[in-house]
């Protein structure tokens, strides 16, 4: 991680998080490589000194093609994930359950197998999974996506001690986030549509009274990608403004 040469992929690096830890990690001297939806990258092209790749993480043979392009790097930031709406588990069906745990779970299964052995390729580095504070704190409507990032955490902890000690395995647990995730997600809905969110309703149960802007998770990735986290790993960051305490 002290090395001149700094390599980072961000696997929905066209989000708005990724935008923002993308131009980040940049200032602080890494070389960004963004993973991402076709559309999403047409949506929104990498800037200028950022190396794009696209993927889908529903099909394993474009992950695997994808990772063997992107070479060995230091820092991998799993970001992809999205929603399908609010709905009560009762109201859900077999094809719900099955488009979320492959395109969240099974996809971030795929990624983390597949960004090992660049990692090691690098000599070692640090990977950062993006879950949820509703991997820990239930709430009506999320059941789904709750349990998908539930399951990250858990294949978070446990990478994090199979591949110790060369490599750090940490998550970031954001809350809501001011980003296009809360109106269907990048690539995959119209980003000028209406949140699925109560915002009003959201800040007002918030200690810190506002929704999440994607530059307070880009901090806490940062800082798990760095030497000041060093002795981290298998840890949870819970992002969240006070509104929940696991």
């Amino acid at each position: 991680m002290e090395s001149d040469r700094k390599r980072l992929a961000l696997l929905g690096g066209a989000g708005g998080i990724g935008r923002v830890v993308a131009a980040r990690a940049q200032r602080e001297g890494w070389e960004v490589t963004v993973l991402d939806l076709p559309q999403s990258l047409e949506r929104h092209p990498p800037q200028d000194g950022l190396r794009a790749l696209p993927i889908d993480l529903r099909h394993e043979d474009q992950v695997a093609q994808a990772f063997a392009a992107l070479g060995p790097v230091e820092g991998f930031v799993n970001l992809a994930g999205f929603m399908t709406g609010m709905k009560p588990l009762t109201d859900t069906n077999v094809h719900d359950f099955d488009e979320l745990m492959t395109g969240n779970f099974r996809g971030a299964y795929l990624a983390a197998m597949a960004a090992l052995p660049c990692l090691r390729a690098a000599g070692g580095g640090a990977m950062v999974n993006i879950v949820s504070g509703l991997a820990a704190v239930a709430r009506p409507g999320y059941g789904l996506y709750g349990a998908n990032k539930a399951a990250m955490v858990h294949l978070t902890k446990t990478l994090a001690v199979e591949a110790a000690p060369d490599i750090r395995i940490n998550a970031v647990a954001p809350a809501a986030v001011d980003t296009a995730f809360l109106r269907g997600g990048t690539g995959r809905s119209d980003e000028n549509e209406d949140s699925h969110l109560d915002v009003a309703a959201y800040t007002r149960v918030t200690p810190l009274a506002r929704l999440a802007q994607a530059e307070d998770v880009a901090g806490p990735i940062l800082f798990l990608l760095g030497p000041d986290s060093a002795f981290m790993t298998g840890q949870v960051l819970w992002v969240n403004g006070g509104g929940y305490m696991p």
